[in-house]
């Protein structure tokens, strides 16, 4: 049986993970998530899920390790995690009625088979116009300051968008899970 590593300590990537008929163990690849000079925010998550994969990779060589990031822009502005409720009320305002680029970038990786295979996921979210009691509302009933462009698209922030254009749903979440099962099957993970 293959060993089987998610580089991330993200809840939401670990639960959409159980999904597949696969046994796991997670570790935080602890790297640094800071944007290059003139980097495209494609090219931003491709590098930091291969970045993840590898940080794990190197102790773990013989195992298939899983890197992962998500990205987000709005007119070429990076939009990031709120981190806090207050934050996440003032990025929900901005957004409001603005259509948001997400870049889901995955990696697999396994050094001593010297497998290294990556792809991005592009998909766009459109916020609803919002009012400051939606968004009030919204967040005493729900945490998204974890989330990129404050909205958990699984929970009820659902209910603040006009609509989402993606090819894979879970992509939305951080971990496109269809690109990952083509990757698994091409190297006979699973």
């Amino acid at each position: 049986m293959n060993k089987i590593i998610l580089a991330s300590s993200s809840i939401y990537r670990q639960e959409l993970l159980k999904r597949l008929p696969i046994n796991f163990s997670s570790i935080s690849p602890n790297i640094d998530e800071t944007r290059i000079n003139g980097e495209n925010f494609e090219d931003l998550a491709r590098r930091l899920s291969n970045e993840k994969a590898e940080a794990i990779s190197i102790k773990n060589p013989s195992a298939f390790v899983i890197g992962s990031d998500q990205t987000a822009e709005l007119n070429k502005r990076e939009v990031r995690k709120p981190l806090s409720i207050e934050r996440a009320f003032i990025q929900l305002n901005e957004l409001s009625g603005q259509t948001l680029n997400f870049f889901s970038g995955v990696c697999l990786k396994n050094v001593q088979k010297n497998i290294s295979a990556d792809e991005v996921v592009k998909f766009s979210v459109t916020y609803k116009k919002l009012s400051e009691k939606q968004i009030k509302s919204y967040l005493e009933m729900e945490d998204p300051s974890h989330c990129v462009g404050s909205i958990k698209s699984e929970g009820l922030g659902i209910t603040l968008l006009e609509e989402i254009q993606c090819n894979d749903p879970s992509a939305v979440i951080g971990l496109p899970l269809i690109k990952l099962s083509k990757m698994f099957e091409r190297f006979g993970v699973i």
